[in-house]
């Protein structure tokens, strides 16, 4: 009988050197924690809330920031009021000139929308995020510098919470993404997750 000693394979992988210890990549690596995930779920249903109450409201004029009669569905119009008297600072001009434009009343009450629906259900983090953050630097943006700080306010610390819960994959915690990871599509075209 003949004994064979262990010997590590020279190589396993195209990332791994004979002799070194291989690394795990974020996939390998432990699952987040439960504390992460209910965090990450509920600030993404948060934002989702937010997003999706902004678009109700402007469209259905329930009183709470827009009246009845300002109601996008009774000809009210949701860009107007804000780009037009509240813009100030580098971009003013820019904004009074889109502001009321139907094209910009159609982006931001779709972006508003779809920014909304997708953080509530957790489909399409990446997109979602990405779209979610250009808007809230662009609202940012239209009353520079912020009325409280120099440069930061509740904008940018918004957009950058949407990029941390699409790299965490935060709709697969108490959402649909884990569903929607799985899809054809989105197998197909990984941004799309």
């Amino acid at each position: 009988m003949t004994t064979q000693t262990y010997r590590p394979p020279t190589t396993t992988s195209s990332n791994h050197v004979a002799g070194t210890r291989p690394t795990t990549s974020v996939a390998q690596q432990s699952a987040p924690s439960a504390v992460v995930r209910y965090a990450a779920a509920a600030t993404r249903i948060s934002l989702g809330w937010i997003f999706l109450w902004a678009f109700v409201d402007k469209l259905l004029g329930l009183g709470h920031e827009t009246t009845s009669a300002q109601a996008w569905i009774h000809g009210g119009n949701p860009t107007l009021g804000f780009l037009k008297k509240g813009a100030a600072g580098p971009f003013a001009d820019f904004y009074h000139s889109i502001a009321g434009a139907t094209w910009t009343n159609w982006l931001f009450m779709l972006g508003l929308a779809g920014i909304g629906i997708a953080l509530l259900a957790g489909v399409a983090m990446r997109i979602t995020a990405a779209a979610g953050a250009l808007m809230l630097v662009m609202m940012w943006s239209v009353v520079l510098p912020p009325a409280n700080n120099p440069f930061m306010d509740d904008h940018i610390v918004y957009a950058i919470v949407l990029i941390l819960l699409a790299g965490l994959g935060a709709g697969r915690f108490v959402g649909l993404g884990g569903l929607w990871e799985r899809l054809a599509i989105v197998k197909r075209f990984p941004f799309l997750k």
